[in-house]
């Protein structure tokens, strides 16, 4: 039992002091190796004509609008959009310039959106778990002063161990879960790129 809760002990203040740390200064609540960049820059992704009032405009058109959501949606694979979009471009004949430019226009701004949620949740995720850490070094703290109390309660010592074990196991899950999702933004950015591309592309 004794070794089982030292060990348990330096868990605990691994995991605490693993929240401690940030990555970026200037972003405290930001979890990610990958520094934070909080939006896409248009120049990045955009080398075509001056998007105009098309940055505006996109969402008034139906046929855009519909399938903005088709190649914005993560679950849609990547050739299969880049497909639909030369399909939905080569129909537009006379009109191509301007449907290429409402298309990224409404891609842009859906992607960003995305991104933009997408960041928030990974920081909030990261303040509930700078959260449990605390909470987690000072049920450390008290589960050491119950070992070492004379006489010993060893039935509050499981009770707090039991509940670390519980805690330290959320946290860790979390943790998986927030590295997996730190990869989100970069591939939004990518999708984002590789479909305006494929637009300049079918403009030319």
């Amino acid at each position: 039992m004794m070794v089982r809760t030292v060990a348990l002990v330096a868990l605990a203040f691994a995991v605490s002091a693993t929240a401690a740390r940030a990555a970026d200064s200037r972003h405290p609540d930001w979890p990610c190796a990958q520094a934070k960049v909080p939006e896409i820059s248009l120049a990045a992704v955009w080398a075509g004509p001056e998007l105009g009032d098309a940055e505006n405009k996109w969402k008034d058109d139906g046929r855009i609008s519909a399938l903005v959501s088709k190649l914005a949606a993560r679950k849609t694979p990547l050739d299969e959009a880049e497909k639909a979009v030369k399909e939905f471009l080569a129909s537009s004949s006379a009109d191509k310039t301007a449907n290429a430019k409402l298309l990224f226009a409404g891609l842009f701004d859906t992607l960003n959106a995305q991104r933009s949620q997408v960041m928030s949740g990974l920081e909030r995720v990261s303040r509930k778990q700078r959260e449990a850490a605390d909470k987690i070094r000072e049920e450390t703290i008290q589960l050491q002063a119950l070992q070492d109390a004379k006489p010993r309660d060893d039935a509050k010592v499981d009770a707090m161990s039991n509940q670390l074990i519980w805690e330290t196991r959320i946290f860790e899950d979390r943790r998986k879960v927030v590295r997996f999702v730190c990869e989100v933004p970069t591939t939004i950015d990518q999708r984002l790129f590789a479909l305006g591309r494929v637009i300049q592309q079918e403009m030319e």
